[in-house]
């Protein structure tokens, strides 16, 4: 039957037009989005129609396999997106098409601050994904036909996006919806067949719809053109499947899609949390870590999906910086999004979710460290310098992280960190309070590091923290078990029940005694040191730096100064072992240039042996040369030179 047009030619409201405008040239960050709206529609169509013919499967109309087709005509330089779905009337294309038709839209207008940010939230509570077209599109040509009509009557629907759209009635066979576009004159790369395949596999490969696109082979010695349907996406949404039914394979092959990774995955978490909040979760810990993983910008590695509809990759309100090495994806089913889908808002929700996927994360790791050791060393080796950063970051999982830490100590000297602080507080010594810890820059450098001399001695267990990440660790992390961390290069050394008191009172005399040589010292260096007290952290080395109690530690200093940033100075405190040769030789000096010069060989030599950079090396070599000739009444040559 002929059905009469009935036609009108209706105007956008003024804030319509503005609305428009801004989010074609303003939300959507690249075009290819448009694609990702008309599938997405196409889908939330076919879920309508399935939803209502639980009632009366009469709406299918017989044509119960649902799916979206995508065709390009590159001649008429168009793109359609059909479905079979629910489709609309008449009155609802006028109504619903886009929310952006609804009369909130003044009221969004009038809501506007200048504010963007504050701005973009408000826009988040308008959906327009059917407007994203006109990013690419000149001419938008909608036909639709809703499900269940006794009539054939259906609705075209067309816009240049300017002043005013067109609606009018056809006669229209298929239920569903077709959507097409004319494209501009520079989107000419959306007319590669190849393009719209790579664009579907990123953003919609897992809509549970068959996504076609024909495929137009031509047999010349026939002359024949055969059209096969080819189905571009693999219609299948692995993680909403129960685990029982996905192999080990299937799990691996998908994570090296989402990951584009070559190497199977470390491990991976599949949960599924229901109630108040609905999410699916299937994330990957990767078997190596890539090797940008260190910027803290770097993209996050999870994707969210709602409803099986991608949305982003680059998301960091779902995941702390410090988990920046998870891959996989989250799919909500009732998350709100931006007019372009592109940026979440913020809310409970996303907290919930974010809090959940942590500790579920955290829990994995911690089954792993328990139950395959031999596995989570493999992910301390990767991950751990980052992973480190929870520490700082994740105030309320602190206790958490801090046990599946794992340390280098002088219990093994092992450069690899197996040592747990669980291990660390099982062997402390009777009567240790504390839990002790050196930062340096390397491994040599702390495991040699003359502080250490009378832990060593009396057996005292020592954490070796060598990681730049390190130094802003042991600044969160000051307690554990009920034991605080000391780091032994800071303050006294205070080794409570493990100093005798015999020890105590020799150390009492001994500055008793030396106090005219520690003035004396202290004058010789003058504005180098803070000042210069006994020691009896020193058994075989004659002097070390310490920090002040309140100061930075050295280590930390010099990495921040490398770092281009500007340290107010502190200078450190000299401490000197009043048993060593050179100290008591020190004390019969009374050529007052010789003992300038042992005082500066001290603490220079104390300096090189924690890291530190002298001054003028070239001065220090000098000392040396004559620290030398005096000592072996040698020639006045210098037996080191500098070229």
């Amino acid at each position: 039957m002929t059905v009469e047009a009935h036609k009108e030619t209706l105007g956008f409201q003024t804030e319509i037009k503005q609305l428009l405008d801004l989010m074609i040239h303003s939300l959507y960050s690249n075009k290819e989005i448009f694609l990702r709206e008309l599938i997405s529609n196409g889908s939330d169509a076919a879920d309508k129609l399935r939803f209502n013919a639980l009632k009366d499967d009469a709406l299918y109309e017989g044509d119960a396999e649902l799916k979206i087709w995508i065709n390009v005509d590159k001649d008429a330089r168009t793109i359609s997106v059909r479905d079979n779905g629910f489709g609309m009337s008449r009155e609802e294309v006028i109504d619903n098409i886009g929310t952006i038709a609804k009369s909130g839209t003044q009221a969004f207008f009038k809501s506007l601050t200048g504010d963007n940010a504050q701005d973009t939230q408000l826009i988040g509570q308008f959906g327009v994904g059917f407007y994203s077209s006109f990013i690419v599109a000149d001419k938008v040509t909608l036909l639709t036909r809703r499900a269940g009509l006794e009539t054939s009557h259906g609705v075209k629907w067309e816009s240049s996006g300017d002043g005013d759209f067109s609606i009018e009635t056809l006669e229209r066979e298929q239920h569903g919806t077709e959507v097409i576009l004319h494209l501009k004159s520079d989107a000419d790369e959306f007319l590669s067949d190849y393009r719209l395949h790579s664009i579907i596999k990123k953003y919609s490969d897992h809509i549970t719809l068959p996504i076609i696109i024909p495929k137009v082979t031509t047999d010349e010695e026939k002359d024949e053109t055969t059209i096969e349907e080819e189905v571009v996406n693999t219609a299948k949404a692995l993680w909403t499947l129960a685990k029982s039914e996905i192999t080990d394979e299937e799990y691996t092959e998908f994570y090296k899609q989402v990951a584009h990774d070559f190497e199977a995955p470390l491990a991976h978490l599949h949960n599924k949390v229901e109630g108040k909040n609905e999410y699916t979760t299937l994330l990957f810990i990767p078997a190596r870590a890539p090797f940008d993983l260190w910027d803290r910008t770097n993209h996050r590695g999870v994707k969210l999906y709602v409803r099986r509809i991608f949305i982003m990759d680059d998301n960091d309100k779902l995941l702390p910086p410090y988990l920046r090495f998870i891959r996989g994806i989250i799919d909500s089913n009732d998350l709100p999004l931006n007019i372009s889908r592109e940026i979440l808002q913020h809310n409970k929700q996303i907290d919930a979710i974010r809090e959940g996927t942590v500790k579920k994360i955290l829990s994995a790791l911690e089954n792993m460290a328990k139950n395959e050791p031999e596995k989570y060393a493999t992910f301390w080796k990767e991950f751990g310098k980052v992973f480190k950063e929870g520490v700082v970051d994740d105030h309320n999982n602190k206790p958490r992280i801090a046990k599946l830490l794992r340390f280098s100590t002088t219990h093994d000297d092992n450069p690899a960190p197996v040592i747990t602080l669980e291990d660390y507080v099982g062997r402390m010594k009777e009567g240790q309070k504390k839990i002790y810890y050196i930062t340096a820059d390397s491994f040599l450098a702390a495991k040699n590091s003359p502080h250490l001399e009378i832990f060593r001695n009396k057996g005292i267990e020592v954490l070796l923290l060598t990681d730049q990440i390190d130094e802003w660790v042991s600044t969160q992390l000051t307690e554990f078990d009920g034991k605080s961390l000391q780091s032994i290069t800071k303050g006294d050394l205070d080794l409570g029940d493990l100093e005798d008191e015999e020890e105590k009172k020799e150390a009492e005399k001994a500055t008793d005694a030396l106090k005219p040589l520690l003035d004396r010292v202290k004058t010789a260096l003058g504005e180098k040191v803070k000042d210069v007290r006994i020691t009896h952290r020193l058994t075989t080395s004659p002097a070390c730096l310490v920090a002040d109690e309140q100061a930075m530690d050295a280590s930390l200093e010099r990495m921040l100064k490398s770092a281009g940033q500007t340290i107010p100075g502190s200078n450190p405190i000299m401490e000197i072992n009043p048993q060593h040769p050179i100290v008591e030789a020190l004390k019969e000096e009374k050529d007052e240039t010789r003992f300038q010069d042992w005082a500066f060989i001290l603490f220079e030599q104390a300096l090189l042996s924690e890291g530190g950079q002298l001054d003028d090396p070239a001065a220090f070599v000098k000392r040396l040369n004559e620290m030398f000739i005096s000592m072996g009444n040698l020639s006045t040559s210098p037996i080191i030179t500098l070229n």
